[in-house]
């Protein structure tokens, strides 16, 4: 089972502003749903509900401590192994053999050691933002793929999608 992060990243680390994405980049929100359609997703609270509804043709599970948060259209799970099991089961379900973490900073902090496969989407510029991508160590990592994502007429910057696989010793 391939545990992947798809995640879009400024080149100031920043990911997100007041629970929301610093920028609007329409092609990176297609690449988004090409990449994750179909596939369990790991997602943090506020993540989910900056969302505003669940991610249609995905499982949506969704990491809280608030054992009383029970969003409809969503599956809880209170830690990260957890979410992890929940993925794998649906997974299997559904003839996938991919879960992907979505964020926000913790998601990404405890997918990080056991990620094989990072979809990052380098966004080239530096917005203003409160949420940054964990400090990773990229050398134990191989680019596989590279792609410009077209640009929008109404696309705050540019964006390249970077495929990147964990290196095995």
């Amino acid at each position: 089972m391939v545990v992947s992060i798809v995640v879009a990243v400024a080149e100031n680390g920043i990911i997100g502003r007041d629970g929301t994405l610093p920028w609007r980049i329409s092609s990176d929100l297609k690449t988004f749903r090409r990449l994750t359609m179909g596939k369990p997703l790991i997602m943090g609270r506020r993540t989910f509900q900056s969302l505003k509804k669940p991610l249609d043709g995905r499982d949506n599970i969704v990491l809280s401590t608030d054992a009383d948060y029970r969003p409809e259209g969503a599956i809880m799970a209170a830690d990260f192994e957890t979410a992890l099991a929940i993925g794998r089961e649906c997974a299997a379900r559904r003839g996938v053999d991919e879960i992907a973490a979505i964020g926000g900073t913790a998601v990404f902090a405890a997918a990080l050691p056991i990620a094989d496969r990072i979809y990052r989407t380098d966004v080239h510029g530096a917005p203003t933002g409160d949420a940054y991508f964990p400090a990773t160590d990229w050398t134990g990592w191989t680019e596989r793929a590279r792609e410009d994502l077209p640009t929008g007429p109404n696309d705050d910057f540019t964006a390249t999608l970077v495929v990147l696989e964990r290196r095995h010793s």
